[in-house]
């Protein structure tokens, strides 16, 4: 699979630090936040941090999950270069359904809603992910088929989610698992909507982000479990990633995960690559665009890959190979083999 990459030809985002891609990604790049008091409270008597989507309206539920995808979605659009609509697939990614405080709907109805607010039909064959955190990768495998089949000439991916539901929190926190005032090992939760335009590499114009390869695995010591954490399923995907661009991790120049605050992450990745890297280097630096977006769940990887694609553009990446490594609760462990071409 190494010789079928995708191009990662435009975005959109709509998150708790800018509600477009250029003002999401200059946040990040930045390293600001803008982790704000909800109106959530903890066990403690104190206000639960979070990463808002400052939107217009005070919308709840599904409605505030399309109010925020649909920018993104929009941003994409405008580089169809008049293509139909429908005549692209859109790949929504959403919570997967074990979710604590999971919004109903998400499944069955979500697309269609997206749908009806952007006032267009994609293609016939468009359909939900949900798979959380990982619903990204999954959504670039199957967009990967459809491009080598000559279905379309591009894809959409897009990815929605919020922490910042009563249900959710809660549950968080009675895993220790939040940022409150009571656990300081947690992460801070957050929503957002993001997406990607991907393509084949004769569609870019310029610079761009591609991915070479996609790897997936499973963890058996998941972050609840009391199982001896190994990382197996972090080093699968990794050498699964490497394995698919057919390059080696000596060819990498720095990584870009969606790591979020809680340790657990942190020494999961650290133990998989102490497992994978034979040749130490100066500098292999680690970014987590979550430290300014807060925990964004399925939106994380368009969002990660947006955020590369206007580092690209705007010639500010440590590097030109990159590896991202993403999880999930349940699990699921994914890595793509990402390059910056000219």
């Amino acid at each position: 699979m190494s010789n079928q990459p995708i191009a990662i030809l435009a975005s959109g985002m709509v998150t708790g630090v800018g509600l477009t891609a250029a003002s999401t990604c200059a946040a990040i790049r930045c390293a600001v936040s803008n982790f704000t008091e909800t109106r959530f409270m903890d066990k403690g008597g104190e206000w639960i941090m979070g990463a808002q989507v400052p939107l217009e309206e005070p919308w709840r539920g599904r409605t505030k999950l399309v109010k925020m995808v649909v920018p993104a979605i929009k941003e994409c659009l405008a580089s169809l270069d008049g293509i139909p609509p429908a005549k692209v697939p859109l790949f929504l990614c959403v919570a997967e359904p074990e979710r604590p405080g999971r919004l109903e709907g998400l499944d069955h109805t979500l697309l269609m809603e997206v749908q009806v607010e952007l006032g267009v039909q994609f293609h016939p064959e468009s359909q939900v992910i949900a798979e959380g955190k990982v619903s990204g990768a999954t959504a670039l495998a199957l967009a990967r088929q459809w491009l080598y089949a000559r279905r379309s000439d591009y894809c959409l991916i897009a990815g929605v989610d919020s922490y910042l539901v009563a249900g959710t929190l809660a549950a968080y926190e009675e895993q220790t698992r939040l940022l409150t005032s009571q656990d300081h090992d947690g992460f801070i939760p957050g929503e957002a909507g993001a997406a990607i335009l991907v393509g084949m590499p004769h569609r870019v114009k310029g610079v761009s982000i591609e991915c070479l390869g996609i790897g997936q695995g499973r963890e058996r010591a998941t972050v609840l479990s009391e199982e001896p954490l190994k990382a197996d399923g972090l080093v699968a995907a990794i050498k699964g990633a490497l394995a698919d661009a057919g390059c080696g991790m000596g060819d990498l120049d720095f990584r870009i995960t969606d790591l979020s605050g809680e340790q657990y992450g942190f020494k999961e990745a650290t133990l998989a690559l102490s497992r994978i890297r034979r040749r130490l280097t100066e500098r292999f630096e680690i970014l987590h665009p979550a430290d300014c977006v807060g925990e964004i769940g399925a939106a994380i990887m368009p969002v990660v890959l947006g955020f590369l694609g206007q580092a690209t553009k705007k010639r500010y990446l440590p590097g030109q190979k990159a590896l991202f490594h993403g999880a999930n609760d349940g699990g699921e462990r994914v890595a793509l083999m990402l390059t910056r071409t000219e």
